[in-house]
């Protein structure tokens, strides 16, 4: 078989994928971990063989786990600011800590939320793509200041997403940053890597 013809098996993709994290990511024993990986596997999607490796990573503190989820979803029920703005944000942050799981789970949420896929491509030209509305590239650039170590966002900077999207819009994607901050740093610190959420995206290009 040629190279350009080999199909690689899920199974095995699966397991080096998996081999790469810091912790193991396996469903935990018993109803609890049937459940999860239940669950997993439908947030994943068609396809998506052995569930969401970063809900198994928090599962070694179960404690955790239980409070991530309720606390994501009633961040799930923000609706202030505009969809999305909030995905470009959370996918230029992901990109600034560099969590490939987080991008590559971003770009499958984008897909489906009907996001243009060249932004989020572009994502990381943000200062100079023509894809990108004023309104859009001060976002983007605001959580990437937020994400920078220390943060370098300025009264400027502040003053115009104002005048953009109203302080309770502002308040909502300073916080949306914030809590992509945590996604992708606790990912990408276990070594959680891209999981193929975005193969089945209509990539343009």
């Amino acid at each position: 078989m040629t190279a350009d013809l080999f199909v690689p098996d899920p199974a095995t993709e699966l397991t080096a994928r998996r081999e790469l994290a810091r912790v193991p990511i396996t469903p935990p024993p018993g109803p609890f971990g049937r459940v999860l990986g239940w669950v997993g596997r439908r947030m994943a999607g068609r396809g998506m063989a052995g569930g969401m490796d970063n809900a198994f990573a928090l599962a070694h503190q179960r404690q955790v786990l239980v409070a991530v989820a309720l606390f994501e979803r009633r961040v799930a029920r923000w609706r202030a600011l505009d969809g999305h703005l909030m995905l470009l944000a959370t996918l230029a942050a992901a990109r600034e800590v560099g969590c490939g799981w987080c991008i590559d789970y971003g770009f499958r949420e984008a897909d489906r939320a009907g996001l243009d896929l060249a932004k989020a491509q572009e994502i990381g030209r943000w200062r100079d793509s023509p894809v990108f509305s004023s309104v859009e590239r001060r976002v983007v650039g605001y959580a990437v200041a937020m994400t920078a170590t220390p943060p370098t966002v300025d009264d400027a900077m502040v003053a115009a997403l104002r005048a953009d999207l109203g302080d309770a819009a502002l308040v909502e994607l300073t916080m949306m940053v914030a809590v992509e901050n945590q996604r992708s740093r606790f990912n990408a610190a276990l070594g959680l890597v891209a999981q193929g959420f975005s193969a089945s995206c209509r990539l343009p290009g």
